[in-house]
């Protein structure tokens, strides 16, 4: 993304949209005190979130019994009832389905491609399905401190082995087959991405053609495999991204506020809810709801204005589809391919 030298003037940048993510699948209940348990709860865990100024969500589901449901029933039953109940936000469904052990001792892992394929067949559709890119570690307590987990369920020596070893099954045999059942379902793949290498695999993907649509993505800041929270990491992160990519900051734990900051800051987009963080500051809970308070306050210091659910939708371009690589490439901001014997850098072609 390119900086003019009024771009960081908040009546220049996009309004801030803020995604809420909070289903926490890694948590049991007892380890945060807004984790929803029914489908009420699910629901007015929604609600809730936007009416404190969220306008995309963030979806898990849950059984019962507190463990994350794997079951495609439960996804539909909730996403029909988000459309009644939150009918402008961006709905969109966490790839992973669940990553929780079933129990002690089990394994955190990411289910198979075919069962994350079903994704693309939910009733009625998400907006969005967020898609991993290239198989990755997923190491989520590296950078988690004692104290950001004591007194959880992860403090068990058993479920933090199994979160310190979870691996990201995202293979080429994978994200080939799901962007092409997405794009058949009209859903909008949401690229969760781990670091410059998957960026590039992203861009690969526009430049052959294989993937022709917006590219809305997540820098995802969690360490053990993914980005760290180094700021200039951050920040040569923004400026690879394409001029007309969406891009929104994820972090963890203590670290999201002041990442995000950074963030609306610079005019990206931000991703708060218990999934990422359950502290406002050492030894202090923090609800998703407060989480979402928190950037509509941070974003008003700065004077950037928080998007209603429709803008959110224009923004994100929802529905949006290119005919060809040259459309995308024009779209995104990227410049041409390069042309047979063509030599030098690339530059934009002027339509006369």
């Amino acid at each position: 993304m390119h900086f003019l030298d009024d771009s960081l003037y908040p009546e220049n940048q996009e309004k801030l949209v803020i995604q809420a993510a909070p289903y926490g699948p890694e948590w049991l209940p007892g380890d945060a005190d807004d984790l929803p348990l029914t489908m009420d709860e699910h629901v007015q865990a929604a609600v809730d979130c936007h009416n404190a100024g969220a306008t995309a969500l963030h979806i898990h589901v849950r059984e019962l019994d507190g463990h994350g449901s794997k079951r495609m029933s439960m996804f539909n039953e909730l996403m029909a009832r988000l459309r009644e109940a939150v009918p402008d936000m961006i709905l969109q469904i966490g790839g992973s389905i669940s990553f929780a052990p079933e129990d002690e001792g089990a394994d955190a892992k990411w289910l198979s491609y075919d069962t994350r394929h079903l994704l693309a067949e939910i009733t009625p559709s998400p907006d969005q399905v967020t898609i991993a890119i290239n198989t990755n570690q997923m190491n989520i307590v590296e950078l988690f401190d004692d104290e950001d987990i004591d007194g959880t369920s992860m403090a068990k020596p058993a479920y933090y082995k199994a979160y310190r070893d979870m691996v990201v099954e995202a293979g080429p045999d994978f994200y080939l087959e799901h962007l092409e059942r997405l794009r058949a379902n009209g859903v909008q793949p949401h690229f969760q991405l781990a670091n410059m290498a998957q960026l590039e695999t992203v861009e690969r993907l526009v430049r052959k053609g294989v993937y022709n649509g917006p590219m809305v993505l997540n820098y995802v800041a969690i360490g053990g495999g993914f980005a760290g929270r180094h700021p200039a990491d951050l920040i040569e992160f923004i400026r690879r991204v394409p001029d007309g990519a969406v891009l929104s900051i994820e972090a963890s734990m203590r670290a999201v506020a002041p990442m995000n900051a950074i963030g609306i800051a610079l005019g990206t987009h931000v991703r708060v809810g218990n999934e990422d963080n359950l502290w406002r500051r050492k030894g202090e809970r923090m609800s998703s709801v407060q989480q979402v308070e928190q950037m509509v306050k941070i974003a008003d210091a700065l004077g950037r204005e928080i998007a209603t659910g429709q803008e959110a939708k224009k923004i994100y371009k929802l529905g949006e589809w290119y005919s060809d690589t040259d459309e995308t490439l024009d779209r995104l901001g990227m410049v041409p391919n390069r042309r047979p014997g063509r030599r030098g850098f690339m530059l934009r072609d002027i339509k006369s």
